[in-house]
């Protein structure tokens, strides 16, 4: 782990930031809805196409013995990663959305019946607000929403009495994509279990920014994306305990996922196979294993301190802008991730978004997969800048620069 983060050293390992916007140097503030690569998860997942590229599990040729070996390893180091307890606790995924979805219809068809409970914020993303209430219609349950304040941030009082004997299932995203809050999760988790409830986290915005630990937050189910943490799109995570994971029946029916077939019934692998069918993404494993690699190698501690600072930097300058009609959405500094989502009364998200395309600078509009959040604080859409382990007060100021000169140009 280093102490501090060499700032040139990391925008040089990132081919896709010497590339330009409109003849513009890029000034990438959309980390939030993925993030870029460095080359070493682009030469990981190359050298594996060129040099060792073949399927897993299912032969005993060497060239596929070691893409087995590879790929196996990497549950090991998404292991470390989170501090889970086991491999065996790691499945793989497509990616939030789908592990999300994966424990809505597995959990769902096990332990969800007729006026159940379930439980999530109204600051989430839409990925972990539809399959639950995909999953209520089905099963007859009850969605509940746990309010925010006008600072973005969870009512806990209004959390505390939604709990009872009939809440199964919490489901709270970590930080929130829209408006960077940061839950007070393992207060959240431990409310949960009091009354018996299991809880899922939406860890990905989340896993990039600060250290994770599933055993010392005691959540039942922890998911977050590769694309999101210098990683390939494609992969995700999702994190159970051993013994829920053994307990939910296969979300997919398929190849890999089986131990014996025969037309009159079927038997399962043990978990974390049993959830995985057919042939798996085996190139953005690789990648994602790199990823994180990456990632431990720069040091989440570092990466967070380093991001934290400059999240007060943007905040200041936000602050101090001078500009009529700025508003920022959401919490405090210190309840907040690197995610600053903002509105300039009178000025359409969009039309601020457009125009700084053309000055090199890259940020989020719109509603940010997160519809009720917007309708919480009375707007269909926003501007959003999020940062990563890139970004400097250089970023910053270009885009503080070019959001005065846009504004006054709108108005």
């Amino acid at each position: 782990m280093n102490d501090a983060i060499d700032f040139i050293a990391v925008r040089d390992g990132f081919p896709m930031l010497k590339s330009t916007m409109h003849g513009k140097p890029l000034v990438y503030l959309d980390s939030a809805a993925t993030t870029h690569k460095p080359e070493k998860v682009i030469s990981a997942m190359s050298d594996f196409y060129r040099n060792e590229y073949a399927t897993v599990h299912r032969a005993i040729y060497e060239l596929s013995l070691h893409a087995t070996e590879r790929y196996n390893a990497v549950r090991g180091v998404v292991k470390n990663f989170i501090n889970a307890p086991s491999e065996n606790t790691i499945v793989f995924t497509r990616g939030t959305t789908e592990s999300i979805n994966l424990v809505a219809s597995s959990f769902g068809k096990s332990f969800i019946t007729t006026g159940d409970e379930v439980v999530i914020s109204e600051i989430e993303h839409h990925s972990n607000i539809v399959p639950w209430q995909l999953m209520c219609e089905e099963r007859g349950a009850v969605l509940r929403v746990i309010p925010v304040d006008d600072n973005g941030e969870i009512i806990i009082e209004e959390y505390r009495k939604m709990l009872g004997a009939k809440t199964k299932l919490v489901a709270i995203c970590h930080v929130a994509n829209s408006i960077g809050t940061v839950l007070h999760v393992k207060e959240m988790v431990s409310m949960a279990h009091d009354v018996g409830a299991k809880t899922l986290v939406d860890g990905a915005q989340a896993a990039p920014h600060y250290p994770i630990d599933v055993q010392d937050l005691d959540a039942d189910f922890y998911a977050f994306s590769g694309h999101k943490v210098y990683g390939p799109t494609g992969i995700g995570i999702l994190y159970g305990k051993k013994e829920l994971l053994e307990a939910l029946p296969p979300y997919h029916g398929g190849g890999d996922m089986v131990d014996i077939v025969t037309m009159a019934k079927t038997t399962y692998q043990q978990p974390p196979l049993k959830f995985e069918a057919g042939t798996p993404m085996i190139a953005e494993v690789i990648g994602l294993g790199a990823a994180l690699e990456y990632v431990m190698d720069k040091g989440i501690e570092t990466i967070h301190s380093y991001e934290e600072k400059l999240l007060g930097y943007a905040l200041d300058c936000f602050d101090n802008s001078g500009i009529d009609g700025l508003k920022v959405l959401g919490p405090c500094k210190a309840r907040r991730s690197g995610i600053v989502s903002f509105i300039v009364d009178g000025i359409h998200s969009l039309d601020i978004g457009t125009m700084l395309d053309f000055k090199g600078v890259a940020i989020r509009t719109g509603h940010h997969c997160a519809q009720p959040t917007m309708e919480r604080f009375g707007v269909t859409s926003t501007a959003r800048m999020s940062l990563g382990i890139y970004n400097n007060e250089s970023d910053i100021d270009i885009f503080f620069e070019g959001l005065k000169e846009v504004v006054a140009k709108l108005r």
